[in-house]
């Protein structure tokens, strides 16, 4: 990896710390993120509809339940958070119920010879930080103009990976805080 492809990185993860933490303008405790790791269901049984039991909502239902699963085949608050935080970055794939957002590739005006991908798995129904697997992918743009694959630190995806996680409790609280 060369030195300009690190302050590369380093600017892709300022971009992703920024949005995130523009949207995470609530606090939270260390009781919130016990309080999302413990398991939480949500049967949908609540309401019969064309779709099945439980109907399809994107936010969640009206129950007391704060999975924020809803009817997706992911949890809700983890869906729309991963959406918040990779906003600057176009998507070329989203799959609701199955939890997989692909993004296309991106790249910034101070680095135009190097771009980024994501793909991003909500890995099931609950809230948690073992929910959510994010894939960082780089490329730099060789002399000849052809674009090559570069090493990506592990730590990257970690990082995109706790920006959702805070973004997810924050909606999670809003939430709770309108009932």
């Amino acid at each position: 990896m060369s030195l300009g492809s690190g302050k590369r990185i380093r600017t892709l993860m300022g971009t992703v710390a920024l949005v995130a933490g523009m949207a995470a303008c609530a606090d939270f405790s260390p009781a919130d993120i016990e309080a999302t790791t413990h398991d939480q269901t949500d049967d949908g049984s609540n309401r019969d509809t064309i779709w099945g039991a439980g109907g399809v909502s994107l936010w969640g239902d009206d129950g007391n339940n704060d999975s924020g699963g809803g009817a997706l085949g992911v949890n809700s608050f983890l869906w729309r958070a991963t959406l918040d935080t990779i906003a600057f970055m176009p998507v070329s794939t989203a799959d609701p119920f199955g939890g997989v957002i692909l993004t296309d590739w991106h790249s910034t005006q101070e680095a135009p010879n190097e771009r980024f991908k994501l793909n991003v798995y909500i890995l099931g129904r609950t809230l948690r930080a073992d929910g959510i697997r994010v894939a960082v992918f780089s490329q730099t743009k060789d002399q000849g103009g052809q674009w090559r694959d570069t090493a990506v630190p592990e730590q990257t995806g970690t990082k995109i990976e706790d920006a959702i996680l805070t973004r997810a409790r924050q909606l999670r609280r809003q939430t709770i805080n309108t009932k």
